[in-house]
Parts: C-alpha cells; structure tokens; sequence
C-alpha cells in the first residue's frame, strides 16, 4: 500500500533538493532517515521532514509495517519563481529568480522473500 506524504512551496532550489533526493530514493525508510541526518546540504533537512510525515502518515494506518517501508519514489517538482532585480552599473539591471519546490515522497512496503541470485549457465 502506498503512503504519500508532500510539501508544497519551500523555498529552495528543486536543483538542489533533487541532489539529495538521488542519494535515498530506493532505500529503506529508516536508512534514509539516518542518512539524511547527517547530511550538510539544507536539502537534506527538508527531505527529513517530508520523509517523517511520510512515515507518520503510515503509522495511523494499522494494516502497514512502519519497519518494511522503503522509498518507491521520491519528485521534485519546480514551484513558484520570484523574480527580483539588482541594479548593476551604468543603468543596467540582472535578475534574480528565487525559485520554490513542490516535494512529494512515496512509501510502500517491502514484501516477499529476498531472491538470491541464480548462476549462470553455460
């Protein structure tokens, strides 16, 4: 069964959230969580936060294991740009796009057994 948790409009780069993203999509949630803590980028804090409610949201669900979840996906999707203006010299002008994300995590659980690996045949 799978569990969406999503956060809207926060103010960093999706270049940037995509970064981390890439390092724990697939993983299992509680490894991913441990990674994502000691991370440097601020991506990575706001990847937590979506990625716990994610798992809380799976908690208020009885039939769902919070231990086998895993990460099925993780988007990144540009938000709202701001766009501003810094004057520069003789009367010219840059801009300046402030961008926003749209994150949204998906969970479900790992099921079955793990398939070892068959040898090759000749």
């Amino acid at each position: 069964m799978e569990i969406k948790a999503r956060a809207r409009f926060i103010r960093i780069s999706p270049f940037k959230v995509r970064l981390v993203a890439r390092e724990i999509s697939g993983k299992m949630a509680d490894e991913a969580l441990a990674v994502l803590r000691f991370l440097p980028q601020r991506g990575a804090r706001v990847l937590r936060k979506v990625l716990e409610a994610a798992v809380a949201n799976a908690e208020q669900r009885s039939q769902v294991d919070v231990d086998t979840l895993f990460i099925k996906g993780i988007q990144v999707d540009g938000g709202p740009v701001l766009k501003r203006f810094m004057p520069r010299a003789m009367g010219r002008v840059n801009r300046i796009l402030k961008r926003s994300s749209h994150i949204t995590v998906v969970l479900d659980e790992k099921t079955g057994k793990a398939k070892t690996p068959q040898p090759k045949k000749k």
